[in-house]
């Protein structure tokens, strides 16, 4: 009986011991897991079976009960064929006929841009499997945002036109100011009818509280060493010298942007466009500001027999509350467009 009892309590410090190493285990695991996915994955879909899929999907829907038996048993059929082809080529050593490559990359651009960091993963990839005669569509919508994040993202994209690759930027709904500053960088630019292109300009807006808080006693001290190391303050008193300096600032921003669109369309009336209006894509196509009118999906699905469209991702995995403040900055990115728009341009 006592060597029953102690076997049992040997037996269960041995599953003890084990189920404490395989928990240290799958937590090293799941941290070293969520860790990997956390700097993202790399998604590729190929459009052009998406695109055969819904062809597909409406030519059935389209028939009576007994025509889509025949429809079905003639696919499957046609399908076997072709790939009993396809093994028998592959035995043989010949290689299938291989199209050039459409890569769709998606940019829908925020305040602050930091859509930029998914961008440049996907440009890499883009440059990693390029092969001759291969082309690069990027859909773009954005009303601006940031210098520094917008003018990361062109340079993103001139690393494709430096490469001599055939970049298009499609816009169907807004590039304005930083967008534009991005889609400029395009050797071709495709615009639907009413997208809202241009804005080349610079803004900025800083509310000052300096009455508020002197009514109420509160004195805000401000230290800067260099003279125009702080222009305006939000709660110092701002002075005329720091007003002209900050105009100062702005003026040089809107050379280096003007002589930025200059450069990648060397055709257009820079001084006629670039008064930060902006314009509906038919009339920027008067003005040289896009190439085409055309919705993206048009654009695309007129080359789909002659490319193989493939849309590449960059997925950058967030933590909860990463995913919460995304939601609530969208939110703000959306009402701050609405403003802007209620503004400039009368609603339809």
């Amino acid at each position: 009986m006592d060597l029953i009892v102690e076997y049992g309590l040997f037996l269960a410090r041995v599953v003890t011991v084990v189920a404490a190493i395989a928990a240290v285990a799958l937590i090293v695991s799941s941290l070293a897991h969520r860790k990997k996915q956390q700097r993202g994955e790399m998604q590729v879909t190929r459009l052009n079976k998406q695109y055969e899929e819904i062809k597909e999907t409406m030519q059935s829907a389209l028939l009576d009960g007994n025509q889509r038996k025949v429809w079905l048993k003639e696919q499957k059929k046609r399908l076997k064929r072709e790939n009993k082809a396809a093994k028998e080529k592959a035995k043989r050593g010949e290689s299938a006929v291989v199209k050039p490559v459409m890569y769709v990359i998606d940019f829908k651009g925020s305040m602050d841009a930091h859509e930029v960091s998914a961008l440049r993963e996907e440009v890499n990839a883009v440059l990693c499997a390029y092969k001759p005669n291969d082309e690069v569509l990027l859909r773009l919508e954005s009303p601006g945002g940031v210098v520094h994040g917008y003018g990361l993202a062109a340079s993103q994209l001139q690393r494709l036109r430096s490469r001599g690759i055939p970049l298009t930027a499609a816009i169907d709904k807004v590039a304005a100011s930083g967008g534009y500053m991005m889609a400029c960088v395009a050797s071709h630019i495709v615009s639907a009818p009413f997208a809202i292109v241009g804005s080349i300009g610079v803004v900025a807006q800083v509310p000052n509280f300096h009455r508020l808080l002197k009514r109420n006693d509160v004195d805000v001290e401000l230290h800067t060493a260099g003279q125009y190391k702080r222009t305006l303050t939000l709660f110092g008193e701002n002075t005329e010298e720091g007003r002209e300096k900050f105009r100062e600032e702005l003026n040089e921003t809107h050379q280096l942007f003007k002589h930025f669109v200059a450069d990648m369309r060397p055709t257009l009336n820079i001084d006629q466009v670039a008064t930060g209006e902006h314009w509906y894509g038919s009339q920027a196509l008067e003005k040289g500001l896009v190439d085409e009118i055309s919705t993206s999906d048009d654009w695309l699905l007129a080359r789909l027999e002659r490319f193989e469209v493939v849309k590449v991702r960059y997925v950058i995995r967030k933590s909860l509350t990463d995913r919460l403040t995304f939601s609530a900055a969208n939110s703000v990115d959306r009402l701050m467009l609405r403003w802007w728009q209620r503004g400039e341009k009368p609603l339809l």
